[in-house]
């Protein structure tokens, strides 16, 4: 009977399955895994589950990590934090337009992978040689997205909360000014914008249960007629269940739902 796990290497990446083998884990333990480019310290994320070996097997759990291996994952940090140093003087040097934003290496050390983000292509030729030639080691030079950006810096939102993609995000899901509509948020750029700059991704949370509200409401600008009074519909209280109408009068009333006659006809 084999069993499978699920680990991850960042807070809120992605998470791969790998064949626990021998061990006995548990939710927390720290990893050492096989990956495509060497061994890997990883976080398990998932509990041990039975599984049905397929036609590709997984990959296999290595160890449980020890302290040797957290040494040597505090001296990848401080090696990290001095490529990004060195990087940094060389893009300057060298004149290029580019924002070095995170530096990550593999655990055994064999390789180094800086992260930046531009506005369009980069001929980073000759700093990869400086790199080479300062590290004598592999290195991969990766451009990203700002929102990539954003999940792998990690930051705090203008909720006060940790950003979502830092903390729990597995992928990005598209994000639409239509949602904002839907929800009947402010179209004010810099409300509904993250800290990336672009719209928040918490705008996907809720839309799908606003668009089944909204399916029991009547369009705006539909003439309506209420148990109170009858005029056109301006605005809708989803979270409530309530249409707020304005009548010949120039009068605003609120009214249930329920108390609207005749509404045979709903809209999306």
């Amino acid at each position: 009977m084999k069993k499978k796990v699920g680990v991850k290497f960042q807070t809120a990446g992605k998470i791969y399955d790998f064949d626990c083998g021998a061990y006995v884990l548990t939710h927390g333990d720290k990893v050492i895994v096989e990956t495509q480019k060497g061994l890997g310290f990883g976080t398990v994320a998932i509990s041990p589950a039975v599984y049905k070996p397929k036609a590709k097997p997984l990959k296999k759990v290595f160890r449980v990590a020890g302290p040797d291996d957290l040494k040597q994952c505090q001296k990848n940090l401080i090696k990290e934090k001095q490529a990004h140093a060195i990087c940094f003087e060389y893009i300057k040097e060298l004149g290029l337009q580019m924002n070095l934003f995170s530096v990550e290496s593999t655990f055994d050390a064999s390789r180094l992978t800086f992260f930046f983000t531009a506005d369009g292509r980069v001929d980073f030729r000759q700093l990869v040689k400086k790199l080479i030639k300062e590290f004598q080691i592999r290195i991969e030079m990766r451009q990203v997205g700002i929102r990539n950006q954003a999940k792998m810096s990690g930051g705090v939102g203008r909720c006060g909360r940790e950003f979502c993609c830092s903390s729990f995000m597995n992928k990005f899901e598209p994000v639409s000014i239509r949602m904002a509509k839907q929800q009947g948020v402010s179209l004010n750029p810099t409300k509904i914008s993250g800290q990336c700059g672009r719209l928040m991704c918490c705008l996907t949370f809720e839309n799908e249960a606003y668009i089944q509200l909204r399916k029991n409401f009547p369009k705006l600008g539909k003439i309506i007629k209420t148990k109170l009074d009858s005029g056109k519909v301006i605005r809708h209280n989803l979270l409530r269940n309530r249409v707020i109408i304005r009548t010949n009068e120039g009068r605003e009333i609120e009214a249930e739902l329920d108390e609207i006659i005749h509404n045979k006809k709903r809209s999306q």
